[in-house]
């Protein structure tokens, strides 16, 4: 569970007493897909049409994503009473495709004096935790491990058996005791290790180290080892790659709630770093990220909250956004191995109309955009920088700059090398948001920017001389609400 502006634990614990008020609510709803917001929509003036929302008041870290059958659950920290962070309660969402989703009724509510904060999920195949039901049609087991937020900290899980829709705390928690380094240990990621036949918990305990747990059933974990990392802050996932997609050469990733990343070797047990190559995604709007368990396809896929995503000051019912999922994948580099991010190929499902523009010289003064106007956007585009000392995407007012070394987005900066003489950007485009991705993945900038209705004006432009434009891909969107 992240903190909104870096509150300290100390600080939220006294934030929780206060806020609570001895509050108890029930785990869960008992009434299936129950819209926990009847009333709202999701055709406010300023409300992302292919990012994730609550559907009313503050959500922050994506939380228990996991698929099962047919749906991608997310999971999310929300604070079901106000537009404000606080009363954390996990939130629900499923959706078949990770761009359509649908809110349902909230899954973890607080209990016990202590508020549910941030965790993951997976799907218990071989019901290892004895919570699945004996018979043909019986559900497995997806269990949900969170921090229970009463000081200090302790970690619990809670399951379902029925897809999702309702949850079952289990009566031995804490499966983890608080361990005494710091009173707010947190957002343990859980996941099955297939080589050793354990699960294996990541869980944040205090600055700069991460611990490592292992269990046979879910219920009874032990320690096995401590990863130290400088800096290293909460929100830890685990996963692991191929680099250059050759199952010859597997390295494991860990990285914490800023995304700052290291790459290395896990035995199951011990994580060995062998590199840390700083932050996989420069913009000012990525916190606390999240990859699904379980996805059927194997592919690693990433949402994190756009912290700072401040809609209220407009009006808007919801507070903060999701970032668009991502495959996360490595590669070799000049600099070594590298995270690359690329937004998921189901954003097909709400392409509208495709502009294709042929390869074209820009020079100042030109836009071979001039034409289209449009709301919600992915661009792509391959250009050679020739004489040019800058190029200029001008998207809805929101400027994407390269001037040979450095890309620029909304909220951040990264250099960025031209390859054979050449960049490649892609561009989403939101109601409050512009994701960049630059030479395929390689640069990543996720960033909150508010686009006014009326401006749906875009433009390419070259500054200083002239660029080559080799190609260029201007694909409208659809809302994915409607």
């Amino acid at each position: 569970m992240s903190k909104f502006a870096r509150v300290e634990s100390i600080v939220l614990a006294a934030c929780i007493v206060a806020g609570l008020g001895g509050w108890t609510a029930p785990i869960t709803a008992q009434a299936g897909e129950r819209d926990p917001y009847p009333g709202v929509g999701y055709d406010q003036k300023y409300r992302p049409q292919f990012h994730f929302t609550a559907k009313k008041f503050w959500h922050n870290d994506p939380n228990g994503m996991v698929y099962y059958k047919g749906e991608y659950h997310l999971f999310l920290q929300h604070n079901p009473r106000g537009i404000g962070w606080g009363n954390m309660t996990w939130g629900h969402a499923i959706s078949k495709d990770m761009v359509h989703w649908k809110q349902i009724q909230h899954a973890i509510h607080p209990y016990d004096g202590g508020t549910i904060f941030s965790g993951s999920a997976a799907v218990d195949w071989k019901n290892t935790s004895g919570f699945g039901k004996e018979g043909k049609n019986a559900e497995k087991p997806i269990v949900a491990c969170y921090s229970h937020a009463r000081q200090p900290f302790t970690q619990h899980i809670a399951y379902s058996i029925d897809r999702g829709r309702t949850w079952t705390r289990y009566e031995g928690n804490p499966v983890v005791p608080n361990q005494g380094l710091s009173g707010g240990e947190r957002d343990p990621k859980i996941f099955w290790h297939e080589p050793t036949k354990k699960w294996v918990m990541v869980l944040y305990v205090k600055g700069g180290v991460a611990r490592i747990f292992n269990s046979d059933d879910l219920k009874k974990w032990a320690k096995v080892s401590d990863v130290t990392g400088r800096g290293f802050h909460e929100c830890p996932d685990m996963f692991e790659l191929p680099v250059d997609g050759k199952k010859s050469n597997m390295k494991w990733v860990l990285y914490d709630g800023g995304f700052t990343y290291s790459i290395g070797t896990f035995d199951g047990k011990t994580y060995k770093i062998e590199a840390t190559p700083g932050r996989g995604d420069l913009g000012g709007n990525f916190y606390a990220a999240q990859t699904f368990n379980d996805t059927p396809d194997g592919r690693i896929i990433q949402i994190a909250w756009m912290r700072g995503s401040d809609f209220p000051k407009k009006g808007m019912p919801f507070n903060q956004q999701m970032s668009f999922p991502c495959v996360l994948t490595l590669r070799n580099t000049d600099q070594g191995i590298r995270i690359y991010r690329w937004p998921v190929k189901e954003i097909k499902t709400i392409y509208k109309k495709t502009h294709k523009v042929k390869k074209t010289s820009v020079k100042p003064g030109d836009n071979p955009l001039k034409d289209i106007k449009a709301e919600l956007l992915d661009i792509s585009a391959e250009i050679a920088m020739g004489s040019a000392k800058r190029v200029v995407f001008n998207l809805r007012g929101s400027r994407v700059t390269y001037d040979g070394s450095t890309l620029t987005t909304p909220r951040g900066k990264a250099g960025m090398k031209p390859r054979d003489g050449r960049i490649t950007v892609r561009i989403l485009v939101d109601r409050g948001s512009v994701e960049v991705f630059g030479n395929e993945g390689r640069v990543s900038m996720t960033s909150y920017a508010l686009h006014e209705p009326e401006n749906l004006n875009l433009a390419l432009t070259a500054e200083g001389g002239e660029a080559v434009v080799n190609k260029l891909v201007v694909n409208e969107l659809e809302s994915a609400w409607k």
